[in-house]
């Protein structure tokens, strides 16, 4: 997640390390704050593996600031990426949303298409966080009030997320139907 997180804000453009930082914080930050111990390793790793560049420019007031650009390759990898997501990347949601963010880099619109329909099917399958042994319980079972809330709660986002899918779906000119 914090590598695709990278490789897409970088697709728009070049940016210093904390500005990177401050972006993937605002997009994960309420659920996976990075420490500069965990993104500094990544960025390493990326530019390592030639998917990105650094450039030394000079500070406003003191150090030399570094600035991270994508390479072609890493574009390319991004674009890898997003069009063949990992099953966690479609099923859990802080990831899913990592992957939905960059995905307009995603130029070819059935190759968004069918990632969207890979995330459809997930939510269209039967589920819940509670079971009666394998059969998944409703809110209108429950009579704890919070776990009840938890199923209300998921509900309404599921059923708000199927229908933006199936719009954007169709806004992609009904493509892969």
């Amino acid at each position: 997640m914090l590598e695709l997180a990278i490789l897409g804000f970088l697709y728009d453009t070049p940016l210093h390390g904390y500005v990177l930082r401050r972006h993937i914080a605002a997009l994960t930050g309420h659920v996976r704050p990075v420490a500069e111990s965990t993104l500094y390793p990544a960025i390493k790793r990326l530019e390592k593996a030639g998917l990105l560049a650094r450039a030394t420019e000079p500070g406003a007031v003191a150090a030399p600031r570094h600035v991270l650009t994508l390479t072609d390759e890493g574009r390319r990898e991004l674009r890898r990426r997003l069009a063949e997501p990992g099953q966690r990347e479609i099923t859990d949601e802080n990831q899913w949303f990592t992957l939905l963010a960059f995905l307009r880099h995603l130029d070819d619109p059935e190759a968004q298409a069918a990632v969207l329909r890979r995330r459809l099917a997930f939510l269209e399958e039967p589920s819940s966080f509670f079971y009666d042994g394998d059969r998944p319980l409703p809110a209108e079972e429950m009579t704890d009030p919070f776990r009840r809330g938890v199923l209300t709660i998921a509900r309404a986002t599921s059923r708000a997320e199927l229908a933006w899918l199936r719009d954007t779906l169709t806004s992609l000119g009904g493509v892969g139907r």
